[in-house]
């Protein structure tokens, strides 16, 4: 038998899903574990891996290629599967990472790793025993760490929970600092997160409001109405692309042509470091720069008056 067929086999008795039985998540498998086809499972390692470097394992060891446009369900249809199933988890050294990252990497748990360097050994079947009866434990562990690291913030007076990560952390500091010095009162209508794109869509008011929206319209990360001035908020988040630049207010636009409502551009940054140096050219005039780590100021790309819409 193959290493393919074996791992294969080892996905069956760890459990999971049918649909996880196959090719694909035996390629992920062995590639988290570093084998090629003549090495034994117990030089099994926990190598850190990101899923572009798992499909190049792949290609390199077992003449599987995926095209490099995959990398997503590869993740989404294996990899993530893994983690639901802890045999696989996100490496904590990203946690600064969004979570849809490409970057973000991957290892095999421990207790997964103590049960695949028996596969084939009369240790086997003890091994995989005690991860049977304590497999439902090792998914609510690993759940409850996910949990415990992510990141809370008061949203309409409501407590959500972000998933852990730079760009969420940013998203975080928008709604609780720059909202209640320079949006006092506004409704948050729109925000997302790395693991959940919709974290809050009040789709009913953006509709109200004249946006043109559909389910594949990209909002900004975060959108604010102040019913008072009858302002609208639209606001990039950016730790690694997508500033408010002249192409991104284009296709904002788009969605505006029923709105009346004063528009404001925003685009927000963690601090002055290299991702704001970065994108400085790119922003475009009229709209406003903040600076989460200097929150009580703005900084407005136009001389002829401060924070507001622009006609």
């Amino acid at each position: 038998m193959g290493k393919l067929e074996e791992a294969k086999e080892i996905l069956i008795a760890l459990g999971m899903p049918k649909k996880q039985q196959g090719d694909r998540t035996a390629f992920v498998l062995l590639s988290l574990a570093g084998l090629r086809e003549n090495d034994r499972w117990s030089n099994a390692s926990d190598n850190s891996l990101r899923t572009v470097d798992m499909m190049k394992f792949m290609a390199e060891h077992y003449d599987k290629k995926y095209a490099p446009n995959s990398r997503e369900s590869v993740r989404k249809g294996s990899v993530q599967p893994l983690c639901d199933g802890a045999i696989a988890d996100q490496n904590t050294d990203d946690s600064g990472r969004a979570t849809n990252s490409g970057n973000y990497s991957y290892q095999l748990t421990v207790e997964a790793i103590n049960v695949i360097k028996t596969y084939g050994t009369p240790g086997w079947e003890t091994q995989l025993q005690n991860w049977l009866e304590n497999h439902k434990t090792l998914v609510e562990r690993y759940k409850q760490l996910k949990e415990l690291v992510k990141v809370p913030a008061i949203v309409n007076g409501v407590e959500l929970k972000f998933s852990p990560g730079k760009h969420n952390e940013l998203q975080k500091a928008i709604i609780e600092e720059f909202l209640p010095r320079f949006a006092p009162g506004a409704n948050v209508l729109y925000v997302g997160d790395t693991a959940k794109k919709d974290l809050i869509k009040n789709k009913e008011k953006l509709i109200e409001l004249g946006i043109n929206i559909t389910d594949h319209d990209k909002l900004p990360d975060v959108v604010l109405y102040m019913e008072d001035k009858d302002w609208i908020f639209f606001i990039e988040a950016v730790t690694s692309v997508g500033p408010i630049s002249v192409k991104r207010i284009d296709d904002i636009n788009a969605m505006l042509e029923n709105c009346n409502c004063g528009i404001v551009y925003v685009t927000a940054f963690l601090d002055m470091g290299k991702t704001f140096k970065s994108f400085i050219n790119d922003i475009a005039w009229d709209t406003e720069i903040w600076i989460a780590d200097n929150p009580d100021h703005m900084i407005h790309l136009n001389g002829d008056r401060f924070l507001g819409p622009r006609t």
